[in-house]
């Protein structure tokens, strides 16, 4: 298939030099050209997108959730490859189906508790009784959670292992949280208890062990996902959307993603893979995520002194440092915590399924939209709400292509990743795979994963350059009415609303709604941005913060995600599935059909120039006074933007249709190859995939350059000249970047 691929890119490109010479060369004028060369310079057809909003269906949005959540798909089960055929067979449909599709399997290394010997945590006395044992599985409401395919929740990637200790509380388990607690007791031989928030899965057991701690228990707090909602006598689910007390986030333990063995390598069959002791970023020591209930009845009976404010949480009690251990006055008095794990890994088959529209005029240019498709457990909102919504877009454009009504400029490639719940493994290993065709063609990227966490407004964050796009197919226009209202509303545009919920103030347009940042690896994306510098999106809707602490929706990787769930408590009738559909369907038709693609570079030097400001403000006295200057810094910023307004005018002034097709192509790839520009392979290499300099994670608080702002921040706690030195090289690594990509742009006009 791959080869097919390859060679529709090389016929489109002969098909387009040919046209070329025939259309200045070989037309007499006066003469009728052939129909393709008006095809060269076809622009977005808004009444198609108008087309495309009305046909888009919420009940078949409905009937793919339902579909796809009927038993557990957890990553290389059963589950997940009735979901491999379920697509399939959508995609692969003679009427409504798309050109090709096809699976592609990796060999991937995953982690599973053991059915035959589940993994067990207990309170034991002096005596070694048992005086108190933590749910296995969480309670069943439904008979969904009595499906014998839940999977015991679990660590991924946590070790196996049976270790016994006092306990004691670490807030979210940061290593400012272990620092403070070692300040008032010895934790060597303990096991911490944390809750989630605060540090990633891995991390909290990762920053535990330097300090002695043996194990780690994880629970997610009422404070932090229920607004303090306790009772599933008549506050929790069943009865609401918030988390019922046995309710466990299961999720991968491991910081790095892709296939844990095979970096940097696409995991077929005859790779080289590191050896299983080899692999980092995964927890040292074992760790177990339980429930509320459980993590209530063990620190509501922890001795020692309080915990500072901001460490306490919904339980009717004080929170506890431990004394090491339980109170005198507890009935757990002079009794350890056991945990006895038993997880394993794995060497399984993880299939992606790919789908593709091939494109009339740039077949050789990709727009990928792309999804996961295994759950924890149902996983109805996360991620086949995602699915859900990807399969419908693909119906309606498949639909168009199938009937010849509609193809579009540039290929369509849609993704269903595999093994996304264990480190984004599906997408990372196609991006290293298929690395070098990706990097020189692929236009760029959309990600709908979690596609409705709740009914209030949309959200998205991207590179900057697609800001503009995001927004015009959000706003309302009586010029061609192809845009998104909000479910409910004839009049109420996405935008209008999405900016009622979040904005922020912008120097060039005002108030404007928050388009956010791609600084992490949340979803499939990661590989896209951070890797291969594929201009990138994720598109959702979510709920209204205002109202609630919730930090994300709180059946979160549980068995309580299921059909049920979403269509009583999330999306009653469907109709933000549905609007997601419609603005995510906008976005990749203008991405798939603009005869100029609809990036704005401005909105980039926009993004360059705040982190510029912010990185001044916070280090830049500090700098001075070590011998660096923020100067090239900003003289590179200011070059960018000054290659980005004088490109903006020449695009604004060009009539690109009744030029040559050279001209929009030569445009055209300097927008796509904008974010390429700020790669560097060499600037993180203790970052396992990272290489964007502007979007690299970062542990510093300050928003700005990841490299900067992390180099600084170290320098400023050690005060070491060594690390000021490379604080110095971080700022030569990101200002060379940034000159870069200014000079890409200013490529482009001549």
């Amino acid at each position: 298939m791959l080869k097919k691929v390859l060679l529709s890119g090389f016929a489109g490109l002969a098909v387009l030099a040919v046209g070329i010479l025939i259309g200045h060369f070989g037309i007499e004028k006066g003469s009728s050209a052939p129909s393709w060369m008006s095809d060269l310079s076809r622009d977005v057809d808004e009444k198609l997108i108008q087309e495309f909003i009305a046909e888009v269906d919420n009940v078949k949005i409905q009937e793919n959730l339902r579909e796809l959540t009927r038993v557990p798909h957890m990553a290389t089960t059963a589950g997940d490859e009735a979901t491999v055929q379920y697509m399939l067979k959508n995609w692969q449909d003679m009427d409504t189906g798309l050109d090709a599709s096809w699976r592609e399997d990796y060999r991937v290394y995953l982690s599973f508790p053991n059915r035959d010997k589940p993994n067990n945590v207990s309170v034991v006395s002096a005596a070694d009784t048992v005086v108190y044992t933590v749910r296995e599985k969480e309670k069943a409401y439904r008979s969904e959670q009595d499906d014998p395919e839940v999977v015991q929740p679990y660590a991924a990637y946590g070790p196996a292992g049976e270790v016994k200790g006092r306990l004691v509380y670490a807030n979210q388990g940061k290593a400012s949280d272990y620092e403070t607690l070692n300040a008032t007791l010895s934790l060597t031989g303990t096991i911490a208890i944390v809750r989630y928030g605060g540090a990633g899965r891995a991390d909290k057991a990762i920053n535990a062990a330097p300090f002695g701690v043996i194990g780690v228990l994880v629970y997610t707090d009422p404070y932090d996902i229920n607004d303090g909602l306790m009772s599933d006598e008549n506050e929790t689910y069943p009865h609401s959307w918030y988390l019922p007390p046995s309710g466990v986030e299961r999720g991968s333990y491991k910081n790095h993603f892709g296939d844990p063995l095979t970096p940097y390598l696409a995991a077929k069959n005859g790779t080289y893979r590191i050896p299983v002791e080899n692999i980092t970023g995964i927890p040292p020591i074992p760790i177990q995520p339980i429930g509320f209930e459980d993590a209530q009845a063990l620190i509501c009976e922890l001795g020692g002194s309080a915990a500072p404010e901001d460490w306490q949480g919904s339980f009717p009690c004080s929170y506890n440092f431990g004394g090491p251990g339980f109170a005198s006055t507890s009935p757990f008095n002079n009794s350890d915590v056991t945990l006895h794990l038993y997880n394993r890994g794995e060497l399984r088959d993880s299939a992606n399924v790919m789908g593709v529209i091939w494109g009339s005029v740039e077949p050789d240019r990709y727009v990928i939209y792309g999804n996961h498709r295994d759950s924890w457990v149902h996983g109805a909102i996360d991620p086949s709400s995602g699915t859900a919504v990807m399969l419908e877009i693909a119906r309606v454009l498949g639909q168009r292509v199938k009937a010849g009504k509609w193809r579009p400029r540039r290929t369509i490639i849609f993704g269903s990743w595999g093994a996304e719940e264990f480190g984004l493994i599906g997408s990372a290993e196609y991006a290293e795979e298929y690395v070098s065709k990706l990097s020189q063609r692929t236009v760029a990227y959309i990600n709908v994963d979690i596609s409705v966490f709740a009914n209030a407004t949309l959200r998205a964050s991207g590179s900057p350059t697609v800001q503009n796009v995001i927004f015009k197919a959000s706003q309302q226009s009586n010029l061609t009415r192809s845009q998104v209202n909000i479910p409910g509303s004839d009049s109420v545009s996405v935008y209008d609303n999405w900016i009622r919920y979040s904005n922020r103030t912008s120097a060039a347009y005002g108030n404007i709604p928050n388009v956010g940042h791609m600084t992490g690896a949340g979803s499939d994306y990661a590989s896209f941005v951070h890797y291969l510098g594929i201009t990138s999106l994720d598109i959702s809707y979510t709920y209204d913060r205002s109202t609630t602490r919730a930090r994300i929706y709180p059946a979160y990787h549980t068995a309580y995600d299921t059909f049920d769930y979403a269509s009583t408590y999330i999306d009653p009738g469907f109709t933000s599935h549905q609007t997601v559909a419609r603005t995510a369907g906008n976005v990749l038709i203008r991405l798939a059909d603009g005869l100029l693609l609809p990036f704005n570079c401005s909105d980039y030097a926009e993004t360059l120039e705040q982190f510029l400001s912010t990185a001044a403000e916070a280090f830049e006295a500090q700098l001075v006074a070590n011998g660096i200057s923020l100067e090239p810094l900003k003289a590179a910023v200011k070059r960018f933007r000054t290659a980005a307004t004088s490109l903006d005018r020449t695009i604004h002034n060009s009539d690109l249709a009744n030029d040559t097709p050279l001209r929009a192509r030569m445009i055209n790839d300097q927008l796509m190859l904008l974010d390429r520009a700020f790669l560097d392979p060499l600037a993180f290499p203790n970052k396992y995939g990272y290489r964007h300099v502007i979007w690299a994670s970062r542990s510093s608080n300050v928003a700005t350059f990841p490299g900067v702002a992390d180099a600084v921040e170290k320098a400023r706690a050690s005060g070491r000249k060594e690390d000021w030195a490379q604080a110095h090289k971080h700022l030569s690594i990101v200002t060379q970047a940034i000159s870069g990509a200014a000079h890409t742009l200013a490529e482009a006009q001549r």
